[in-house]
């Protein structure tokens, strides 16, 4: 990928600004290492995607999926929520942690309004600058223009602009940088395979960094979004932020590899990589699901003719995998005294586990479930 050139710094006298070329162009992929890693990352998906198909209720899945995304991608932000915490009411989180826990219910909302659009609004600027709106309503950054294009110059990493690690394009040119984008991911008369666009979209947004707050985890939701709307993917299944923060010193190493080396293919190795290592996971947490799922199905058939309310328990604990008595109540429709007992009989068999150790307000976790998205 010779012909690749990623941009230029241009001084704005006390500092330089880094100019990214648009990238609506075709691109010739001739690296041998590149072409073999997203052969291997088809695979991969493909087999992610199979479940999909395949599990009838796969929708019971997806928002843990979106919810341990969700901790993940705020988590490299430094917002420092856990999927236990993730889980509580907004009541239930102490003060000092629900800025924290707002940001991540914030995440979720806006994954799943997106692919709920996808079926209506084309990937777009548009629906990118939606989500960034959703994503920051009642934040730390809900005063830094949600769901529109920063005018003035940010920075990344240093406390000033004067050490800075790096210092994104001038704010007059983000309008056309993202028009550019949006023209290259519809373009029909050039050929890149579709992995290696997102992953070029995935770098060229992060370089941009067209809002004042939240690029991080735009940029990272763009991925799995592209992939629904493309039908690559049929649920939203795929998340790389784990794989980010795992390796968040190489993940900016690999970025600034490309803006000052102009070396694409090295990201797209490891954007692969990612893929690859991601999907082999979800597929890995999938088979691990259906194990558990039939093993609780032979657990609460012991309860005979309360079984029946263990399931309706069981598939909201699929969902949301915390829950006091009153919920149980509510879920199996049954009254307080049986919840209660419904709730001894699901701890007898491992199902449900105390977690608060206290005499009242308390609150059950479906342990085993939990672990398989930590």
């Amino acid at each position: 990928m010779k012909q690749y050139k990623s941009g230029q710094y241009i001084s704005q006298g006390y500092y330089k600004s880094f100019q990214p070329s648009l990238i609506n162009k075709q691109l010739y992929v001739d690296n041998m290492e590149v072409l073999d890693l997203l052969s291997q990352a088809d695979r991969e998906i493909g087999r992610l995607d199979m479940y999909s198909k395949y599990i009838p209720n796969i929708d019971l899945f997806i928002s843990m999926h979106v919810l341990k995304e969700a901790t993940q991608s705020s988590k490299i932000e430094g917002t420092q929520t856990n999927l236990e915490e993730a889980l509580l009411e907004k009541e239930d989180v102490p003060l000092d942690k629900r800025d924290d826990w707002e940001e991540v219910q914030n995440y979720t909302k806006a994954m799943e309004w997106a692919v709920n659009e996808l079926e209506k609004l084309p990937f777009s600027s548009r629906l990118i600058r939606k989500t960034h709106n959703i994503l920051l309503q009642g934040v730390r950054g809900e005063r830094k223009q949600p769901g529109e294009f920063r005018n003035s110059q940010n920075w990344i990493g240093g406390a000033t602009i004067n050490d800075a690690l790096f210092i994104p394009p001038v704010h007059t040119s983000v309008p056309e940088l993202m028009s550019d984008i949006e023209e290259f991911l519809h373009n029909k008369e050039i050929y890149i395979p579709e992995l290696l666009k997102i992953g070029l979209v995935h770098y060229q947004f992060e370089t941009i960094h067209p809002f004042l707050d939240g690029n991080g985890r735009v940029g990272r939701l763009l991925i799995p979004l592209y992939l629904v709307s493309k039908g690559i993917l049929k649920k939203p299944i795929l998340y790389l932020s784990d794989f980010f923060e795992k390796n968040r010193k190489l993940y900016y190493e690999n970025l600034m590899l490309v803006r000052d080396k102009s070396n694409v293919s090295q990201w797209f190795k490891f954007f692969l990589v990612g893929i690859i290592e991601t999907a082999k996971s979800g597929i890995t947490t999938f088979d691990n699901i259906l194990q558990l799922q039939k093993q609780v199905e032979t657990s609460i058939q012991k309860l005979g003719s309360r079984a029946a309310n263990a399931k309706k328990i069981v598939d909201y604990l699929y969902n949301h995998p915390m829950i006091n008595a009153e919920k149980v109540s509510e879920v199996a429709g049954i009254s307080m005294p049986s919840a209660y007992k419904l709730i001894v009989d699901l701890e007898k068999l491992k199902i449900l586990r105390e977690v608060t150790g206290g005499q009242r307000g308390r609150v059950y976790l479906f342990d085993d479930y939990l672990k398989l998205f930590r």
